[in-house]
């Protein structure tokens, strides 16, 4: 089974997960991309979707879902989203399709993340994925230097614009041994918006996709 079949057996089983008549929180990402071709399929069950992106926004609308505004929704039932790495205790590195702090919103106001992975992002210590940070442009040289404080090694996602109009650092060398701690001292930096660690509000179900099929942890 290819890595994408992987990815499609996750994505099609965190179907399950959706309430009839309810707003869906949606991620990003080629994981998410396979749910919200799912999520197609039963749209006349569900009022819509609040979407973390302009990208699974598009997707979503071409497939004839409503999205409404974040803004519009008190909170949702569910949230659904990928991980690049998840640890045994469902903390996540998020962030690699630049869409992390729209992410970070949507699974605030949701009751439930489900995180859809396939099985080659289960890590026992996170940090081998670069942990993208998002950045206020003027910050982006001041971030970059605490980050090296940390013992981080902080590159400029060139040519990369987020849909909030701001820029990424992807920091890579770091072995995150305490992701709770490291999550809240980038936080505290001037000009970052927002870190990609999900550590504070990490997954509470995982499914993985495996050759198996989707392995699904409570």
């Amino acid at each position: 089974m290819t890595q994408d079949e992987m990815k499609k057996e996750a994505g099609w089983a965190a179907l399950k997960y959706v309430e009839k008549d309810s707003i869906v929180g949606v991620g990003t990402g080629s994981t998410v991309n396979h749910f919200i071709d799912a999520l197609g399929t039963i749209k006349d069950d569900i009022k819509g979707a609040v979407s973390s992106s302009e990208a699974s926004t598009e997707k979503l609308k071409g497939l004839g879902i409503e999205v409404f505004d974040c803004n519009e929704v008190a909170k949702l039932d569910v949230y659904v989203d990928g991980a690049d790495e998840i640890n045994a205790t469902r903390d996540m590195i998020k962030g690699g399709g630049a869409a992390l702090t729209r992410e970070k919103i949507v699974a605030a106001i949701s009751d439930k993340f489900i995180c859809i992975v396939d099985d080659t992002k289960a890590v026992d210590v996170l940090g081998q994925f670069p942990l993208p940070v998002e950045v206020i442009p003027m910050a982006r040289s001041y971030v970059a230097r605490e980050l090296v404080k940390l013992g981080g090694d902080p590159a400029y996602r060139e040519g990369v614009i987020t849909d909030n109009g701001n820029v990424i650092l992807d920091v890579y060398g770091l072995k995150i041994t305490d992701p709770k701690a490291l999550e809240d001292k980038i936080n505290a930096f001037a000009g970052v918006v927002t870190v990609g660690l999900f550590a504070h509000r990490g997954a509470d179900v995982v499914i993985t996709g495996t050759p198996e099929g989707a392995k699904i942890e409570e």
